[in-house]
């Protein structure tokens, strides 16, 4: 019989981890309570000829004021639920696909065929998995695409003896990094240079140079961590997390491979080539993925014997595992609806862009990173910010002394920074909610790199504005 104590209750209580749910809704409270001590204002927009709605610079009135009233609190997660939709749904189906493919054992069986070859070397794949991910979110724009090779990245970690938060930095930390300091990115870097008129991709060799440094700290900081949990486990920032995992420590000790895992992993390598193809080549996105995701699912079972009713039974329980992190991206874009109906964003954009109009020439450039980081918090999209926020820095670094090229710069490198903490940013929260990891412990242990980044994202910003592209 297990006698319960004041003190026990109370030990559990500060043990259990503060709910993602209830950490966005105080966000969303608190985007509430700001409709109403900052004035709604708006600018004008137009279409370019290229089809984007931009922002026209001095254009901004403030308008009637319309403040979050208590039901709109509520009705706002109903309403990024829907706005979100095409992204839920995607994360259910990766969800179940990847369920599938975990329930045919492929990974463990390669590497318990491969584990005497990867013995003592297998630090040597977290450079390798975060310069590829690296390389697509600089290249490509990948960045939601990456979320579902967690999934596999998690337990392969934990297989090789690191831990689940090895395995989510190797995809997230590796695709932000790149994503940040992207040197053609088409979304971020794309957009940006089309709307300052400047050639596209103009500038690449600095970029490259910029993208390399910020790729190096990443892979470090990772790499030092791993290398901390290999020599004593219990060092893990998640180590009671990972120990209620179902992955067996041991499989490197059963037996090999059988030609039906190989199968199936010749259907992931050929889906994971038909989506780097696919979306450098015909652009595409959430609806095609998740087609190809479904079809991966369906092939992997067939050719592993598994039956249309076992499949789906599969797939259906990987669609279950993954409904917090699904809504989580709802409860994310609640937050932005607040902002969105009220009309202030654009009011807190003229009003930090007001405030960079008044820093020394020699500051502002910096003062330009600060300011998108912060916007971005507000605006999750990238090309949406660009669309944003663009219009109004270029002329803006025109009469303050900053060169369009290194306005990009700190849009981009703003724009990136932030994904890793953004409370906004409903695909981080849905990362971490397929890699079940706590929020709280993830902040714990990313904040240090985040505070690398910032400070080399400045050194870059400001080493472009007074050496590589003066005005």
């Amino acid at each position: 019989m297990t006698i319960v104590t004041d003190a026990t209750t109370k030990e559990k209580k500060k043990k259990e981890a503060i709910h993602p749910f209830n950490i966005l809704f105080i966000v969303i409270l608190f985007m509430a309570i700001l409709t109403y001590f900052v004035p709604a204002g708006e600018y004008e927009r137009l279409t370019n000829d290229a089809g984007q709605t931009i922002v026209v610079d001095g254009s901004y009135a403030q308008i009637d004021s319309n403040p979050a009233g208590f039901l709109t609190v509520f009705q706002a997660i109903h309403k990024g639920m829907v706005q979100s939709a095409p992204i839920i749904f995607f994360i259910f189906i990766v969800g179940g696909a990847f369920h599938v493919f975990r329930d045919t054992k492929a990974i463990e069986g390669a590497f318990a065929s491969l584990s005497a070859k990867t013995k003592g070397k297998e630090m040597i794949m977290i450079p390798i998995v975060m310069i590829f991910f690296g390389i697509g979110g600089a290249t490509i724009g990948m960045f939601e695409e990456a979320f579902p090779f967690v999934m596999i990245m998690v337990p392969l970690a934990m297989i090789l003896g690191y831990d689940s938060m090895v395995g989510l930095a190797m995809v997230l930390i590796g695709v932000s990094a790149g994503f940040t300091a992207a040197f053609m990115n088409p979304f971020t870097v794309g957009v940006a240079q089309g709307l300052a008129e400047l050639p596209l991709f103009s500038g690449m060799l600095p970029r490259v140079g910029f993208w390399l440094v910020y790729m190096a700290a990443a892979i470090i900081f990772v790499m030092l961590y791993a290398n901390k949990v290999k020599k004593d486990p219990t060092k893990s920032i998640v180590y009671e997390v990972d120990q209620a995992r179902e992955i067996d420590r041991n499989m490197m000790g059963m037996e090999k491979i059988t030609k039906r895992q190989v199968a199936v992993l010749s259907v992931l390598g050929l889906t994971l080539v038909v989506l780097a193809y696919s979306v450098i080549q015909f652009g595409w996105y959430i609806g095609e993925i998740s087609a190809l995701f479904i079809i991966m699912a369906l092939v992997m079972g067939l050719v592993y014997g598994m039956g249309f009713n076992k499949i789906t039974k599969s797939f259906v329980k990987g669609c279950e595992e993954m409904a917090t992190g699904a809504l989580i991206v709802g409860l994310a874009y609640a937050a932005v609806v607040i902002l969105q109906e009220s009309f202030i964003i654009d009011t807190i954009l003229y009003s930090i862009s007001s405030l960079i109009s008044t820093i020394p020439a020699s500051l502002s450039a910096g003062a330009m990173f600060i300011t998108q980081a912060l916007l971005n918090i507000a605006v999750a999209s990238g090309s949406g910010q660009a669309a944003l926020s663009m219009p109004i820095m270029v002329p803006l670094s025109d009469l303050i002394g900053v060169s369009r090229q290194t306005a990009v710069l700190a849009f981009q490198m703003g724009d990136g920074i932030t994904n890793m903490f953004s409370p906004t940013n409903g695909l981080l929260f849905a990362a971490l909610a397929m890699a079940g990891i706590p929020i709280l412990k993830w902040f714990k242990w990313v904040w240090p790199l985040i505070l690398v980044q910032a400070v080399l994202s400045l050194i870059f910003v400001t080493v472009a504005h007074f050496f590589i592209w003066p005005v």
